[in-house]
Protein backbone atom coordinates (compact mmCIF):
# COMPACT_ATOMS: atom_id res chain seq x y z
CA UNK A 1 0.00 0.00 0.00
CA UNK A 2 0.97 3.42 -0.25
CA UNK A 3 0.85 5.72 3.06
CA UNK A 4 1.56 9.04 4.01
CA UNK A 5 4.83 9.03 6.59
CA UNK A 6 5.49 10.82 9.87
CA UNK A 7 9.35 10.07 9.97
CA UNK A 8 10.13 12.52 12.97
CA UNK A 9 7.75 15.11 14.70
CA UNK A 10 8.24 18.41 13.51
CA UNK A 11 6.55 20.11 10.53
CA UNK A 12 5.04 19.41 7.10
CA UNK A 13 8.81 18.66 5.86
CA UNK A 14 8.39 15.57 7.69
CA UNK A 15 5.87 13.96 5.79
CA UNK A 16 6.83 11.41 3.24
CA UNK A 17 4.65 9.24 1.10
CA UNK A 18 6.17 5.33 1.36
CA UNK A 19 5.06 2.06 0.31
CA UNK A 20 4.28 0.03 2.53
CA UNK A 21 3.04 -3.98 3.27
CA UNK A 22 -0.13 -4.40 2.85
CA UNK A 23 -2.06 -4.85 6.74
CA UNK A 24 -3.97 -7.61 7.79
CA UNK A 25 -7.11 -7.95 9.86
CA UNK A 26 -6.90 -9.34 13.13
CA UNK A 27 -9.05 -10.61 15.75
CA UNK A 28 -11.95 -8.23 16.10
CA UNK A 29 -10.84 -6.01 13.11
CA UNK A 30 -11.76 -5.27 9.24
CA UNK A 31 -8.90 -4.18 6.68
CA UNK A 32 -11.05 -0.82 4.83
CA UNK A 33 -9.74 0.11 1.23
CA UNK A 34 -9.76 4.07 1.91
CA UNK A 35 -11.27 6.14 -0.42
CA UNK A 36 -11.28 8.67 2.06
CA UNK A 37 -9.56 10.66 4.82
CA UNK A 38 -10.07 13.26 6.83
CA UNK A 39 -7.32 16.37 7.56
CA UNK A 40 -7.67 17.18 11.13
CA UNK A 41 -5.81 19.03 13.97
CA UNK A 42 -5.58 16.09 16.10
CA UNK A 43 -2.92 14.86 12.90
CA UNK A 44 -1.23 18.15 13.30
CA UNK A 45 -0.84 17.49 17.22
CA UNK A 46 0.51 14.17 16.53
CA UNK A 47 3.28 15.34 13.80
CA UNK A 48 4.42 17.81 15.76
CA UNK A 49 4.59 15.72 19.09
CA UNK A 50 2.32 17.34 21.15
CA UNK A 51 0.50 14.27 21.12
CA UNK A 52 3.05 11.80 21.46
CA UNK A 53 2.98 9.05 19.03
CA UNK A 54 6.09 7.04 18.31
CA UNK A 55 7.83 7.99 15.02
CA UNK A 56 7.44 6.70 12.56
CA UNK A 57 3.71 6.40 11.68
CA UNK A 58 0.82 6.48 9.57
CA UNK A 59 -0.90 10.19 9.75
CA UNK A 60 -4.61 9.99 9.56
CA UNK A 61 -7.20 8.95 12.08
CA UNK A 62 -10.25 9.31 10.11
CA UNK A 63 -11.99 7.52 6.79
CA UNK A 64 -14.73 6.02 5.20
CA UNK A 65 -14.08 3.16 3.23
CA UNK A 66 -15.12 -0.50 1.49
CA UNK A 67 -14.36 -3.49 3.87
CA UNK A 68 -11.66 -5.70 1.80
CA UNK A 69 -11.22 -8.31 4.64
CA UNK A 70 -12.88 -9.31 7.84
CA UNK A 71 -11.01 -10.63 10.45
CA UNK A 72 -11.47 -13.50 13.20
CA UNK A 73 -14.38 -12.73 15.85
CA UNK A 74 -16.19 -9.71 13.87
CA UNK A 75 -19.89 -10.13 13.82
CA UNK A 76 -22.34 -7.26 12.27
CA UNK A 77 -19.62 -6.24 9.63
CA UNK A 78 -19.14 -7.80 5.95
CA UNK A 79 -16.65 -7.51 2.98
CA UNK A 80 -18.06 -5.03 0.82
CA UNK A 81 -20.01 -2.94 3.79
CA UNK A 82 -19.26 1.21 3.51
CA UNK A 83 -18.14 2.14 6.54
CA UNK A 84 -16.69 5.03 8.54
CA UNK A 85 -14.54 5.86 11.33
CA UNK A 86 -13.20 8.71 13.60
CA UNK A 87 -11.18 6.71 15.56
CA UNK A 88 -9.02 4.70 12.71
CA UNK A 89 -5.20 4.94 13.25
CA UNK A 90 -3.10 5.63 9.85
CA UNK A 91 -5.97 6.52 7.58
CA UNK A 92 -4.02 8.26 4.98
CA UNK A 93 -3.27 5.66 2.86
CA UNK A 94 -4.57 2.95 0.59
CA UNK A 95 -5.47 0.36 2.94
CA UNK A 96 -6.20 0.86 6.86
CA UNK A 97 -6.97 -1.83 9.64
CA UNK A 98 -10.02 -0.37 11.71
CA UNK A 99 -11.61 -2.17 14.80
CA UNK A 100 -14.88 -3.63 14.03
CA UNK A 101 -15.59 -1.60 17.02
CA UNK A 102 -14.98 1.43 15.93
CA UNK A 103 -16.49 0.89 12.08
CA UNK A 104 -19.96 2.34 11.51
CA UNK A 105 -22.44 1.70 8.77
CA UNK A 106 -22.69 4.70 5.99
CA UNK A 107 -26.63 4.96 5.11
CA UNK A 108 -27.47 3.89 1.68
CA UNK A 109 -26.78 7.13 -0.78
CA UNK A 110 -24.22 8.91 0.85
CA UNK A 111 -21.04 9.52 -1.07
CA UNK A 112 -17.99 7.68 0.93
CA UNK A 113 -15.97 11.46 0.64
CA UNK A 114 -19.21 12.57 2.30
CA UNK A 115 -18.94 10.50 5.31
CA UNK A 116 -15.82 10.87 5.99
CA UNK A 117 -16.04 14.63 5.66
CA UNK A 118 -18.76 14.02 8.35
CA UNK A 119 -17.50 11.89 10.93
CA UNK A 120 -15.10 13.35 13.24
CA UNK A 121 -16.39 17.07 12.73
CA UNK A 122 -20.23 15.87 13.12
CA UNK A 123 -19.80 14.09 16.01
CA UNK A 124 -17.70 16.70 17.75
CA UNK A 125 -20.61 19.16 17.14
CA UNK A 126 -23.28 16.48 17.65
CA UNK A 127 -21.43 15.83 21.11
CA UNK A 128 -21.20 19.81 22.17
CA UNK A 129 -24.83 20.73 21.26
CA UNK A 130 -26.23 17.84 22.51
CA UNK A 131 -24.34 16.73 25.68
CA UNK A 132 -21.75 19.15 26.59
CA UNK A 133 -24.03 21.65 26.59
CA UNK A 134 -27.27 21.07 25.89
CA UNK A 135 -28.61 23.75 23.73
CA UNK A 136 -32.28 25.05 24.59
CA UNK A 137 -34.71 27.22 22.52
CA UNK A 138 -33.41 30.63 23.00
CA UNK A 139 -30.04 29.97 24.41
CA UNK A 140 -27.50 32.18 22.65
CA UNK A 141 -24.55 30.67 21.27
CA UNK A 142 -20.89 31.84 20.84
CA UNK A 143 -19.18 29.62 17.85
CA UNK A 144 -15.31 30.93 17.06
CA UNK A 145 -14.42 30.05 13.44
CA UNK A 146 -17.53 29.69 12.24
CA UNK A 147 -16.77 29.13 8.94
CA UNK A 148 -14.60 26.03 9.33
CA UNK A 149 -15.65 22.04 9.36
CA UNK A 150 -16.87 21.97 12.77
CA UNK A 151 -17.91 25.68 13.03
CA UNK A 152 -20.48 25.26 10.18
CA UNK A 153 -21.84 22.21 11.81
CA UNK A 154 -22.19 24.07 14.76
CA UNK A 155 -23.92 26.82 13.57
CA UNK A 156 -26.59 24.50 12.03
CA UNK A 157 -27.19 22.20 15.03
CA UNK A 158 -27.62 25.21 17.06
CA UNK A 159 -29.95 26.58 14.93
CA UNK A 160 -31.95 23.08 14.36
CA UNK A 161 -32.59 23.49 18.25
CA UNK A 162 -34.08 26.62 18.32
CA UNK A 163 -30.85 28.55 19.35
CA UNK A 164 -29.25 31.72 18.05
CA UNK A 165 -25.66 32.11 16.79
CA UNK A 166 -23.37 34.67 17.73
CA UNK A 167 -20.66 33.52 15.12
CA UNK A 168 -17.04 35.09 14.67
CA UNK A 169 -15.09 34.84 11.28
CA UNK A 170 -11.91 36.58 9.98
CA UNK A 171 -12.96 37.45 6.28
CA UNK A 172 -15.97 38.53 4.16
CA UNK A 173 -15.89 35.52 1.93
CA UNK A 174 -16.29 33.73 5.94
CA UNK A 175 -19.01 36.01 6.90
CA UNK A 176 -20.66 34.62 3.56
CA UNK A 177 -20.58 30.78 4.71
CA UNK A 178 -21.43 31.48 8.11
CA UNK A 179 -24.70 33.01 7.10
CA UNK A 180 -25.29 30.59 4.62
CA UNK A 181 -25.13 27.92 7.49
CA UNK A 182 -27.91 30.25 10.08
CA UNK A 183 -25.77 32.28 11.88
CA UNK A 184 -27.76 35.02 12.84
CA UNK A 185 -24.50 37.54 13.81
CA UNK A 186 -21.63 37.69 12.61
CA UNK A 187 -18.49 39.51 14.18
CA UNK A 188 -15.36 39.24 11.73
CA UNK A 189 -12.59 40.18 14.33
CA UNK A 190 -9.87 41.39 12.03
CA UNK A 191 -12.03 44.27 11.39
CA UNK A 192 -12.98 45.56 15.19
CA UNK A 193 -12.36 48.98 16.01
CA UNK A 194 -9.41 50.14 17.15
CA UNK A 195 -9.50 49.71 20.89
CA UNK A 196 -12.61 47.74 20.83
CA UNK A 197 -12.35 43.62 22.10
CA UNK A 198 -14.02 40.75 20.52
CA UNK A 199 -15.82 40.54 23.68
CA UNK A 200 -17.07 44.22 23.49
CA UNK A 201 -18.27 43.45 20.15
CA UNK A 202 -20.24 39.98 21.42
CA UNK A 203 -22.00 41.87 24.15
CA UNK A 204 -23.51 45.05 21.98
CA UNK A 205 -25.16 41.75 20.39
CA UNK A 206 -25.95 40.10 23.71
CA UNK A 207 -25.58 42.49 26.64
CA UNK A 208 -26.10 39.69 29.33
CA UNK A 209 -23.77 37.39 27.65
CA UNK A 210 -24.11 33.76 26.12
CA UNK A 211 -25.12 30.95 27.75
CA UNK A 212 -22.19 28.98 26.06
CA UNK A 213 -19.18 29.53 23.71
CA UNK A 214 -17.98 27.04 21.72
CA UNK A 215 -14.30 27.87 20.84
CA UNK A 216 -11.89 25.70 19.12
CA UNK A 217 -9.51 27.99 18.44
CA UNK A 218 -7.98 28.30 21.79
CA UNK A 219 -5.12 30.66 23.09
CA UNK A 220 -6.73 33.78 20.80
CA UNK A 221 -9.98 33.22 21.54
CA UNK A 222 -10.29 31.94 25.20
CA UNK A 223 -10.27 35.55 26.85
CA UNK A 224 -12.77 36.78 24.94
CA UNK A 225 -15.15 33.36 24.90
CA UNK A 226 -14.80 33.94 29.01
CA UNK A 227 -15.68 37.66 28.48
CA UNK A 228 -18.61 37.15 26.78
CA UNK A 229 -20.41 34.31 28.93
CA UNK A 230 -23.64 34.99 31.52
CA UNK A 231 -23.51 34.19 34.92
CA UNK A 232 -23.41 30.25 35.33
CA UNK A 233 -22.52 30.39 31.44
CA UNK A 234 -20.33 27.09 29.79
CA UNK A 235 -16.94 27.98 27.38
CA UNK A 236 -16.32 24.43 25.98
CA UNK A 237 -12.85 24.52 24.64
CA UNK A 238 -12.51 21.59 22.58
CA UNK A 239 -9.69 22.71 19.90
CA UNK A 240 -6.25 24.63 19.97
CA UNK A 241 -6.06 25.89 16.43
CA UNK A 242 -3.92 29.22 17.52
CA UNK A 243 -2.38 27.68 20.04
CA UNK A 244 -2.57 25.46 23.65
CA UNK A 245 -4.04 28.32 26.75
CA UNK A 246 -1.71 28.91 29.13
CA UNK A 247 -1.96 28.42 32.97
CA UNK A 248 -5.35 29.55 34.47
CA UNK A 249 -6.31 30.25 37.71
CA UNK A 250 -9.76 29.12 38.19
CA UNK A 251 -10.58 31.42 41.26
CA UNK A 252 -11.27 34.10 38.28
CA UNK A 253 -14.34 31.79 37.32
CA UNK A 254 -16.06 33.05 40.51
CA UNK A 255 -16.14 36.67 40.27
CA UNK A 256 -16.62 36.57 36.65
CA UNK A 257 -20.08 34.86 37.32
CA UNK A 258 -19.65 31.14 38.81
CA UNK A 259 -18.82 30.22 34.79
CA UNK A 260 -17.81 26.56 33.56
CA UNK A 261 -14.96 25.76 31.74
CA UNK A 262 -14.97 22.15 30.14
CA UNK A 263 -12.39 20.87 27.87
CA UNK A 264 -14.13 17.99 26.15
CA UNK A 265 -12.99 15.51 23.75
CA UNK A 266 -14.66 12.91 21.28
CA UNK A 267 -13.41 9.84 22.54
CA UNK A 268 -14.88 10.38 25.89
CA UNK A 269 -18.07 11.43 24.17
CA UNK A 270 -18.20 7.69 22.49
CA UNK A 271 -16.83 5.52 24.85
CA UNK A 272 -19.28 2.73 24.27
CA UNK A 273 -20.80 1.15 21.14
CA UNK A 274 -24.29 2.19 21.76
CA UNK A 275 -23.55 5.86 21.88
CA UNK A 276 -21.12 5.42 18.93
CA UNK A 277 -23.93 4.44 17.07
CA UNK A 278 -26.36 7.06 18.05
CA UNK A 279 -23.85 10.01 17.32
CA UNK A 280 -22.78 8.75 13.97
CA UNK A 281 -26.39 7.41 13.33
CA UNK A 282 -27.84 10.99 14.08
CA UNK A 283 -25.05 13.12 12.04
CA UNK A 284 -25.34 10.78 8.74
CA UNK A 285 -29.32 10.42 8.58
CA UNK A 286 -28.94 13.98 8.62
CA UNK A 287 -26.67 14.50 5.90
CA UNK A 288 -28.33 11.58 4.07
CA UNK A 289 -32.34 13.80 4.52
CA UNK A 290 -30.71 16.88 3.77
CA UNK A 291 -31.10 19.12 6.78
CA UNK A 292 -27.23 18.87 7.49
CA UNK A 293 -25.14 20.51 4.77
CA UNK A 294 -20.94 19.16 4.96
CA UNK A 295 -18.80 21.43 3.21
CA UNK A 296 -16.09 19.67 2.08
CA UNK A 297 -13.47 22.85 1.41
CA UNK A 298 -10.92 20.69 -0.80
CA UNK A 299 -9.59 17.35 -1.89
CA UNK A 300 -6.06 16.52 -2.10
CA UNK A 301 -3.79 13.15 -3.72
CA UNK A 302 -1.84 11.52 -0.75
CA UNK A 303 1.15 13.18 -2.97
CA UNK A 304 -0.13 16.69 -2.02
CA UNK A 305 -1.21 15.81 1.65
CA UNK A 306 1.15 18.54 3.14
CA UNK A 307 -0.27 20.99 1.12
CA UNK A 308 -3.75 19.90 2.74
CA UNK A 309 -1.91 20.35 6.40
CA UNK A 310 -0.17 23.85 5.12
CA UNK A 311 -3.80 24.92 4.43
CA UNK A 312 -5.08 23.89 7.58
CA UNK A 313 -2.40 25.68 9.53
CA UNK A 314 -2.89 28.22 8.14
CA UNK A 315 -6.21 28.67 8.32
CA UNK A 316 -7.33 29.55 5.07
CA UNK A 317 -9.58 26.83 4.52
CA UNK A 318 -13.13 26.57 4.80
CA UNK A 319 -15.32 23.46 5.67
CA UNK A 320 -13.73 20.15 5.54
CA UNK A 321 -9.98 18.70 3.90
CA UNK A 322 -9.89 15.14 2.79
CA UNK A 323 -6.93 13.24 1.40
CA UNK A 324 -7.87 10.96 -1.69
CA UNK A 325 -5.67 7.93 -1.34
Amino acid sequence: MRALVVTEHGGVDKLTVEERPDPAPGPGEVLVEVAASGVNFIDVYQREGIYDVPTPFVLGGECAGRVAAVGPDVAGVAEGDLVATASGSGTHATHTVVSARAAVPVPTGIDPDVAAAAMLQGMTAHYLVNSTYAVQPDDVALVHAAAGGVGQLLVQMVKAKGGRVVATVGSAEKVDIARSAGADDVIRYDQLPSGASLAAAVRDLVPGGVHVAYDGVGQATFEASLASLRPRGMLALFGAASGKVPPFDLQRLNPAGSLFVTRPTLGHYTATREELLWRSGDVLRAVADGSLRIAIGGRYALDDAAQAYRDLEGRRTTGKLLVIP
